[in-house]
């Protein structure tokens, strides 16, 4: 991976960390002293801590995608401690879709008379599992090439052993 590569995902990644931080900070200070602008009705509330939710997940994700190219950078992604980053990867766009169907369920009853909108809302939600999907195989894809690695530097012992 390129210096520029890593620079310049870094930089997203630090963006968006921070803002997701910036705004969980003003929503819960929002929720907490009860200085809100709305009526503060029920959904909206629930509204405001799915969203800081959310944005957890996505804070846990962009630690482990950062890890990740750290050790992409040392050259040290083909070992077993990089399970643990891509699992917290499933893991948050697991948590992702699970408060997209939560977003679906405050949200569906104002869609009564257009119930489209919490279909499409719920395929969204289907759609975000299959990223979470693609990342497992991803993972799979990754074990196979640790485990060739292991193979590869235990035959290159031997090799060096006959040698």
């Amino acid at each position: 991976m390129g210096q520029l590569a890593v620079r310049a995902l870094r930089a997203v990644l630090g963006v968006v960390l921070v803002g997701t931080v910036l705004i969980q900070a003003g929503m819960v200070w929002v929720l907490v002293s009860g200085n809100d602008p709305e009526d503060g009705k029920l959904p909206l509330t629930a509204m405001r801590v799915i969203t800081i939710l959310g944005m957890v997940s996505v804070q846990v994700a962009v630690v482990c995608v950062w890890r990740l190219v750290a050790m992409v950078r040392r050259g040290t992604v083909f070992t077993h401690a990089a399970f643990r980053y891509v699992d917290g990867v499933i893991g948050a766009i697991v948590a992702a879709a699970l408060v997209w169907f939560a977003v679906t369920g405050v949200n569906a009853p104002g869609q009564r008379e257009d119930p489209g909108v919490t279909v499409i809302m719920a395929g969204i939600g289907v759609a975000i599992l299959g990223v979470a999907l693609i990342v497992l195989v991803l993972r799979m894809l990754l074990a196979q090439a640790v485990a060739r690695d292991v193979e590869a530097t235990r035959m290159q012992a031997e090799l060096d052993e006959v040698i």
